[in-house]
């Protein structure tokens, strides 16, 4: 049961992160990608602070630790793929950011010697190369901006595992406050250095930087931090990467881009990447097996 709670739990944090797509291109008309970087950790960090304020005072040492190395990472991940979408299209920043998924096992097994899932890795590079077709258009030119995006990915890759290594001994609540906050002052001393300190008030721009910062931040964050105490590390990479399929869905709905062949293949690709992952193939074990039974068959 609780591992259904942290797939279920992860589902929704892609979908919320597929509808902000929708946001952040709006948001970016009104706003410096800096200026929204910060504007979606403080307010995060504000409501956290406000609905778990009890929570604040219980907060131990190595929690503060472990969610402000939590913090760190998580911006300078989100300034990396900022940055890089400056310098590279937003199909490849897509891509790149999703290699994540198959960066996340190696770490355990480089770092901590930890045995790699055939079928979880499987279903990280089946993800990959969905996330590849859905948004990628093809090139062989490299620049700057994909050599950041890709820096971006590696830091999204040891985010999501050491919040699944940091959660199983931590209040996930205290860690999703305490990295926000550390997001957030970061976040506000880089708008006040690069003097990006004058914010847009018009509600065209203000709404969807409120919904990144409610939705896409808050509630996302938390839900990811809680659901990981109960999922690996590399299915929660996956189950993230249908992030790309949700932004694909919204985008069609909401902005009307016209649905193709290529785009569905990929979602295919992405979703059954989680069935390889989530199920083993068993059922494909359990079909041979009774295959063999019925013909008489009783090898083990």
């Amino acid at each position: 049961m609780r591992k259904y709670i942290g797939e279920i739990g992860l589902i929704i944090t892609a979908i919320i992160w597929g509808s902000g797509f929708v946001a952040s291109a709006v948001s970016l008309e009104y706003y410096t990608p800096y200026q929204i970087l910060a504007g979606r950790f403080v307010v995060g960090a504000l409501i956290l602070a406000i609905v778990f304020h009890k929570r604040l005072k219980m907060i131990k040492k190595s929690a503060l630790i472990k969610g402000s190395i939590l913090g760190i990472v998580l911006y300078i991940a989100f300034a990396l793929q900022t940055v890089g979408l400056q310098y590279t299209t937003p199909s490849k920043n897509a891509f790149l950011t999703a290699v994540n998924v198959v960066i996340v096992p190696f770490i355990g097994f480089i770092i901590y010697k930890k045995k790699i899932d055939i079928f979880e890795l499987g279903g990280a590079f089946m993800a990959m190369i969905g996330v590849a077709v859905l948004s990628l258009k093809f090139s062989s030119e490299v620049n700057v901006g994909d050599l950041l995006t890709l820096c971006c990915a590696v830091g999204f890759a040891f985010h999501i595992f050491y919040t699944s290594k940091f959660v199983k001994d931590e209040d996930p609540i205290q860690l999703t406050i305490i990295q926000m906050t550390v997001a957030a002052v970061i976040g506000y001393v880089v708008v006040v250095f690069k003097s990006e300190t004058t914010f847009s008030m018009e509600a065209e721009g203000l709404l969807p930087l409120l919904y990144l910062a409610v939705f896409s931040t808050t509630i996302a964050f938390l839900l990811k931090t809680t659901a990981q105490k109960f999922i690996t590390e590399t299915k929660a990479a996956i189950i993230l990467s249908t992030e790309s399929f949700w932004g694909m869905a919204f985008s069609v709905v909401i902005l009307s881009e016209v649905m193709t062949g290529k785009m569905a293949i990929g979602a295919i690709l992405i979703l059954s990447a989680i069935v390889i992952s989530e199920t083993k193939l068993s059922f494909l074990k359990k079909k041979r097996l009774n295959g063999m039974f019925e013909k008489g068959d009783t090898r083990v």
